[in-house]
């Protein structure tokens, strides 16, 4: 009786110390040495996560990480994505990451006023998208930061783009001010995209659309340099100034040469240069100028105009620009 008793302290320990093992292997430091990264395909079984985690080292065993799964987890799906892992995370760690789904974050920055062919250059850049992708038709994107997966293809991520200024501009469009100069929500990006580059400062937005949008009702011409320079670059920076053959050119985008609104967009407009142009300041200014400061004055008429020009022409030379 003894000996029987005596067994089953041995066989008591030799459990607790099984229990002990099992409760530290999956709650203890795991194997990798250092940050792994690992993707788990959509449809992705726990089973084969486990084996694609035992291959980058996150993990000693694939089938013991499971059984150890099947006795401590919680029992919801692993969520397909692309994990990064830190150095020696614990499995009931890795359990819960593939569970919550905090996947690697990958972004496309879309600045507002980029031009298409900077949005290209961005998504071609990009690190993880796959595919090939044509220029997207310009002022059909919405600037913002769109999130992807590796794998994902370069398409998506543009009708991604495309969906949200859609949405966006419908609703926007919904809500405009009654008589403003634009009549379709065409108009509106073309003019939300020349706003765009006119002007940096979020304050100036309403009124520089209101000067535009004055412009546009008598019929006066919009001479905005960006639309000139538009059609040589296709929205790049030019790197020198305008020639004066470039000032007089026909093109459908050139402002100078011709009145009215140029035939495409010049950029993607943002949401607050959207906003201006259906809902511009009140003023009755036809001119505006830069002031030195890194925005613009406004004038109501040409004398007024041409006073506040010679006043930023004494600052250029002050500052020996000109």
């Amino acid at each position: 009786m003894r000996r029987l008793g005596c067994f089953g302290l041995i066989a008591a320990i030799a459990v607790l110390v099984a229990a002990f093992l099992m409760i530290h292997g999956w709650g203890g430091a795991g194997p990798a040495p250092r940050t792994l990264t690992v993707s788990v395909p959509e449809g992705a079984t726990l089973a084969g996560a486990a084996r694609d985690l035992e291959r980058a080292g996150a993990i000693r065993s694939a089938t013991r990480f499971r059984l150890l799964a099947r006795v401590f987890g919680s029992g919801a799906p692993i969520k397909a994505g692309e994990y990064r892992i830190p150095a020696h995370l614990s499995q009931s760690d890795i359990l819960s990451l593939l569970q919550g789904g905090k996947t690697v974050q990958r972004l496309v920055v879309v600045p507002e006023g980029y031009p298409s062919v900077l949005v290209h250059d961005a998504l071609m850049k990009a690190d993880g998208l796959v595919g090939p992708v044509a220029v997207p038709a310009e002022g059909s994107i919405l600037p913002d930061s769109y999130a992807f997966a590796r794998v994902d293809t370069r398409a998506s991520v543009v009708t991604r783009m495309q969906r949200a200024m859609d949405v966006y501009l419908k609703a926007a469009w919904a809500r405009r001010k009654p008589g403003i100069a634009v009549t379709t929500p065409r108009q509106a990006i073309i003019l939300a995209s020349i706003v765009e580059k006119e002007t940096g400062k979020p304050a100036e937005r309403r009124m520089v659309a209101a000067v535009y949008g004055n412009r546009l009702r008598i019929g006066m011409p919009l001479q905005a340099d960006p639309t000139v320079i538009y059609p040589i670059t296709k929205g790049r920076p030019l790197g020198r100034r305008i020639l004066r053959s470039e000032l007089q050119a026909k093109n459908g985008y050139n402002t100078y040469a011709s009145a009215g609104l140029p035939v495409g967009p010049i950029a993607n407009p943002g949401r607050a240069s959207i906003d201006a142009v259906l809902d511009p300041g009140t003023s009755k200014a036809l001119y505006f100028v830069a002031d030195g400061t890194g925005g613009h004055v406004f004038a109501d008429t040409l004398a007024e105009h041409n006073a506040n020009v010679k006043k930023w022409y004494a600052i250029r030379h002050a500052r020996g620009e000109m």
